[in-house]
C-alpha cells in the first residue's frame, strides 16, 4: 500500500494536461482494455485515465481476441504471462485480426529475444514491470497518436435520421439542434443501434458490446437503458419513432414518422437553438 500511495502522490503532483495538449486530446473518451491481474497497478492506472476522461476495462483472465472485439477498445494493455506460454501467439492473432488496434505489453522483465519476438508479433510497445502507470499513459498516448486512434479522434460522419442527428465526434445526439443530454452508456446504446443499418440486434449482443460481458439470464439492463433513451427521444421528437422492439429477440433502429402526430408549438429550448444557430 505504501508503494501505491507514493504512485498516487506522484500523479497528483504531476502537471495536468492542458485542454489543447496532445495527451489530453488523444486519450479523452478512449476505452483502454487492460488484461492483467496486478490490482495495485490497475487501480492507479484507472485513476489516472479517469482524470483524462478515458475509461479502463479490466480483464483479469485470458480472453479470446474475438471476445475482445466486443469491447470496442481504443487500445490494449496486456501482460502475456496470463496466457500461460501462449502470449506471443495471442499477440500475433490480435495483430492479424485487429491490425489498427494499439497493443502495449506490460509484463515482468524478459530476455531481449523475447521482447523482439513480441514486438515482431504485433506489440506496439513493451514495458518491463515494475513500471509507473504514468509512463504507461504516456506510451499509450504516443502509440495512439502514431496509429491515429483514440476516443476523441473519431472521424465518423454525423448520422442523421428523422429529426435526430448523432455526432460521434461529440459523443452526443441532437434533435433539431437541441442536445438529448444522454449519458455515456445511453449514447453508446443509441449509436450502436443506429449504426446497425436497420439490423435487429439481439439483447445478448447489445449487452456484450456495451458492458463487455456475457449477459446473465434475467438481466434487464439493456431493456432499462432502451427505455431511458426512448423517453428522451419521445420528449424531444414526439412525431417520430426511432427504436423498435422485436419481442423475444432484441431491438432495431429506424426513423419512422407517426402519421397521427400533430405538432405543437416549439419548446423554449428549441426556440433558443434556432436563434443561436
Amino acid at each position: 500500500m505504501a508503494n501505491l500511495d507514493r504512485l498516487e502522490a506522484v500523479i497528483r503532483e504531476a502537471p495536468a494536461h492542458h485542454s489543447g495538449a496532445p495527451g489530453g486530446v488523444v486519450l479523452k473518451r478512449a476505452r483502454v482494455v487492460a488484461i492483467d491481474h496486478d490490482r495495485g497497478f490497475l487501480t492507479v492506472l484507472e485513476n489516472r485515465l479517469r482524470r483524462l476522461e478515458a475509461e479502463l476495462i479490466v480483464v483479469e483472465r485470458p480472453v479470446a481476441v474475438e471476445a475482445l472485439t466486443a469491447l470496442r477498445p481504443s487500445a490494449v494493455v496486456v501482460d502475456p504471462t496470463l496466457f500461460e506460454g501462449q502470449g506471443i501467439v495471442w499477440l500475433e492473432r490480435l495483430h492479424t485480426t485487429l491490425p489498427l488496434l494499439p497493443a502495449l505489453v506490460c509484463t515482468a522483465p524478459v530476455s531481449v529475444a523475447e521482447r523482439v519476438r513480441g514486438l515482431r508479433a504485433g506489440a506496439d510497445d513493451w514495458i518491463a514491470k515494475p513500471c509507473h502507470p504514468e509512463e504507461v499513459v504516456a506510451r499509450l498516448e504516443a502509440v495512439l497518436r502514431r496509429k491515429g486512434e483514440g476516443g476523441s479522434q473519431r472521424e465518423a460522419e454525423p448520422l442523421r435520421a428523422g429529426e435526430l442527428e448523432i455526432r460521434p465526434d461529440r459523443y452526443q445526439a441532437y434533435v433539431r439542434g437541441v442536445s438529448l443530454d444522454l449519458t455515456r452508456r445511453e449514447y453508446e446504446l443509441l449509436e450502436l443501434l443506429a449504426s446497425a443499418n436497420g439490423r435487429v440486434l439481439e439483447r445478448e449482443e447489445i449487452y456484450s458490446r456495451l458492458w463487455g460481458y456475457v449477459m446473465v439470464r434475467g438481466d434487464r439492463s439493456v431493456d432499462v437503458f432502451v427505455r431511458k433513451v426512448r423517453q428522451k427521444l419521445r420528449a424531444a421528437s414526439p412525431g417520430w419513432r426511432y427504436i423498435h422492439t422485436h419481442f423475444g429477440v432484441g431491438y432495431r433502429f429506424a426513423a419512422e414518422p407517426l402519421a397521427e402526430f400533430q405538432p405543437g408549438p416549439p419548446t423554449r429550448s428549441q426556440e433558443r437553438a434556432k436563434i443561436t444557430s
